[in-house]
C-alpha cells in the first residue's frame, strides 16, 4: 500500500462519491405541499428517463411520496444555498417551508406536487417501482415533464459534501 495514503472511514464514502447537485424535492399530500433537500439520487435510464432516489422512512416527505407516488425534483442555484440548507434542516411537520423560506409554489402540469419557481429547473416525476422501498427507502421514478428557466441557465449549483460542507459547481470545461 502506498505510504502517502491513509485510511478513510467507510461511513463517509458518500462524501467522496456524491456528485449531483443538491435538489429540493416537493411533494403534496392531502393539500399540504412540502419541500425537502436531498442529494441521494441517481439517473438510471434516459429513454424514458428514470431516477432512483432515497428518502429515509423517518423523513416527513417519505409518507407523502409513498402515498401519492408523485414529486418534483427542483434544482436550485447557488443563490438558493441558504434556503436549500434551511429546508433540509427543518421538518414539514412543523414548518410551511414555502412560506417560511419565501419560495414560490407553481403548479406542475403532470403531478400535483408544486414546482419551486425560484429553481432554474424542475423535473416532474411519478413513482413507477416501489419494490425496494421497504428495505432501502429507494424509489424508482419516471420523469414525465421537465421545465427549465432559460434566463437562469446555466447556473452554479451546490453539492453536499457532508455536514455543513458544500461545493459550488458551474464551470464548464471541454476536453
Amino acid at each position: 500500500m502506498a505510504k502517502t495514503k491513509k485510511e478513510y472511514p467507510l461511513n463517509q464514502v458518500h462524501r467522496l462519491l456524491q456528485s449531483g447537485p443538491v435538489v429540493l424535492v416537493t411533494t403534496s399530500n392531502k393539500g399540504k405541499a412540502n419541500i425537502m433537500a436531498m442529494s441521494w439520487y441517481t439517473v438510471i435510464d434516459s429513454d424514458p428517463p428514470k431516477l432512483a432516489i432515497v428518502i429515509s422512512s423517518d423523513n416527513y416527505s417519505f409518507k407523502a411520496l409513498r402515498s401519492t407516488k408523485e414529486c418534483v425534483i427542483n434544482i436550485p442555484t447557488v443563490k438558493l444555498a441558504s434556503k436549500s440548507v434551511s429546508c433540509g434542516r427543518s421538518s414539514g411537520k412543523e414548518v410551511d417551508k414555502f412560506k417560511t423560506y419565501g419560495l414560490t409554489a407553481l403548479p406542475a402540469s403532470k403531478v400535483k406536487a408544486p414546482l419551486i419557481g425560484e429553481c432554474y429547473a424542475n423535473v416532474e416525476c411519478k413513482v413507477i417501482d416501489m419494490k425496494m422501498v421497504e428495505k432501502y427507502d429507494l424509489f424508482i421514478l419516471e420523469v414525465v415533464k421537465v421545465w427549465i428557466d432559460p434566463v437562469k441557465r446555466p447556473q452554479k449549483t451546490i453539492h453536499h459534501l457532508g455536514g455543513d460542507k458544500f461545493m459550488v459547481a458551474g464551470n464548464v470545461i471541454r476536453v
